[in-house]
């Protein structure tokens, strides 16, 4: 049935597809060169953070959900909702009167892009030739790199020639054009249940779990005190729901999670190592720049340069090894993408005031293709080690554990380097003027700001850079850590998918 779709039909259904993902994956990186535009029409500098906030938890939220959804209900008419739901959403925040208007409409975004993800990876495995899976997946690598390039210019440019509202408009035509080639050529391949048995209970615990867990990274040590009252009391709420969900899942006849799937290693370690690479690769890519800026004085055009290499590499790895999977094998893939980023995060811990952007480039540009590796070999180990009925939930959960693990990379190293830098500026006592630890206890974003380099001493500026080099090197070692743990559950893959065969 699968495999008697026309070739042009195919071809249309992946180019649909990869279009809504390119939506997705764009409306985050554009929204950083019109945040400033937005904040002085309209107000609501509160707010700020949560613009792009809202998104992120909404899609993290929803990426389990509609995966489920996907294995119980016609993939056509949620991805068909999907789209519609970011459309209307993306419509919604360029007519926004207000912050907080924008803020609810980057919700139903965020909502609609996780729908997205989700699914659009269980197209491209639902239509794929046989032995292509790796080939046709590999594509929305692809798409990503071209996002991460085009995103912040593109954003730039509507915002200095048209108007910021343009940067949402500009989601209607392109999402009309993917919903019509899905709509008109997509055709359900798995057979779905005739009964179904939704789990409520799962989704509603699952998804407060989920939300307070991504919250309680995002704010804790930073905007709230670890031991403050208001992160306490959702630290109990996040693991009552924890414990309502697991025991949801052991009642429920149709499980959103059946825990039975961790039994099987592939699906087991294959998300384990997914969140471990991203809780690593996302790190990285978030703290880099600060030692590059802030440690090496490069200018922001450089460190936007050396940051591409790292996304380049992993869409170029991710093509790579979609077009040999067939010949090494998922688990030696994994192995080989390991060993990248276990190498390339290594290298960053010879990293110094002295170091050279070409070293970065390489250093970046091999953990990105190793990411490249991995993300599309683990994906294929988690998808053939669950039955195809439940390719979405194998699916979204894949997506869901890179989500998590770059969050919570993110959130721990962010932590920590701003304690180690704090405490470094504190030493050095009246070498630094107050008023410069003052704004970085604030933010660590002020490093960027030229107004704040404009403030440092000259003689100062030396200390500093160490400061900031001494701070990030903490993260760095924590990331080639966890690139460790990741190269020691690779030993435990097993040669084949392993579980129930597709």
């Amino acid at each position: 049935m699968k495999k008697e779709l026309p070739g042009q039909s195919r071809a249309w259904i992946i180019g649909a597809a990869l279009l809504a993902l390119f939506l997705g994956a764009l409306d985050a990186l554009v929204m950083s060169a019109a945040m400033p535009t937005i904040i002085t029409e309209l107000g609501g500098l509160s707010l700020y953070a949560w613009v792009y906030s809202a998104y992120f938890l909404a899609r993290a939220v929803s990426l389990p959900v509609f995966g489920k959804l996907s294995d119980l209900f016609a993939t056509k008419r949620l991805f068909l909702f999907s789209i519609s739901l970011f459309i209307i959403a993306s419509v919604a925040a360029g007519a926004s009167p207000s912050m907080g208007f924008l803020v609810a409409a980057r919700v139903f975004q965020g909502i609609g892009a996780g729908g997205i993800f989700a699914l659009v990876y269980v197209v491209l495995s639902d239509v794929s030739l046989p032995g292509q899976r790796a080939k046709t997946l590999s594509l929305a690598s692809s798409v990503w790199g071209i996002s991460s390039v085009i995103g912040p210019t593109l954003g730039g440019f509507i915002v200095t020639f048209f108007s910021w509202r343009w940067i949402f408009l500009m989601n209607l035509p392109l999402g009309i054009l993917s919903l019509v080639g899905i709509f008109y050529f997509f055709r359900e391949f798995r057979e779905k249940p005739g009964q179904v048995h939704l789990d409520w209970a799962g989704v509603f615990c699952m998804s407060g779990f989920i939300l307070g867990l991504l919250i309680l990274v995002m704010v804790g040590g930073r905007d709230l005190a670890w031991d403050s009252v208001p992160l306490i009391s959702l630290a109990l709420v996040t693991l009552a729901l924890g414990v309502g969900f697991f025991f949801a899942e052991k009642r429920a006849k149709d499980p959103i999670l059946d825990f039975k799937f961790f039994k099987y290693p592939g699906f087991a370690l294959g998300n384990t190592i997914a969140f471990c690479a991203s809780f690593s690769t996302f790190a990285l890519f978030a703290y880099a720049p600060l030692f590059l800026q802030g440690a090496l004085a490069k200018t922001p055009l450089q460190v936007g340069y050396a940051m591409l290499s790292l996304s380049f590499g992993w869409s170029l790895g991710s093509l790579f090894i979609g077009r040999v999977m067939h010949w090494v094998g998922q688990k030696q893939a994994t192995l080989a993408g390991v060993l990248l980023m276990v190498t390339g995060c290594g290298m960053t811990l010879w990293f110094s005031r002295e170091t050279s952007m070409a070293q970065c480039f390489l250093v970046f540009q091999v953990v990105g293709f190793g990411m490249g590796f991995i993300t599309l070999s683990t994906l294929l180990l988690v998808q053939d080690s669950l039955a195809p009925q439940d390719l979405g939930v194998a699916t979204s959960f894949h997506q869901f554990a890179r989500t998590l693990g770059g969050t919570i990379g993110v959130g721990l190293c962010g932590g920590i380097v701003t304690a180690r830098l704090l405490n470094r500026l504190e030493a050095a006592g009246s070498l630094l003027p107050q008023t410069i630890v003052a704004q970085l206890q604030e933010s660590m974003e002020n490093l960027f700001r030229p107004e704040f380099q404009a403030q440092v001493p000259e003689g100062a500026a030396k200390i500093l850079q160490e400061a900031v080099a001494g701070g990030v090197y903490s993260a760095f070692v924590i990331v080639f850590a966890v690139s460790l743990i990741s190269l020691c559950l690779v030993a435990f893959l097993p040669g084949k998918a392993s579980g129930m065969e597709p």
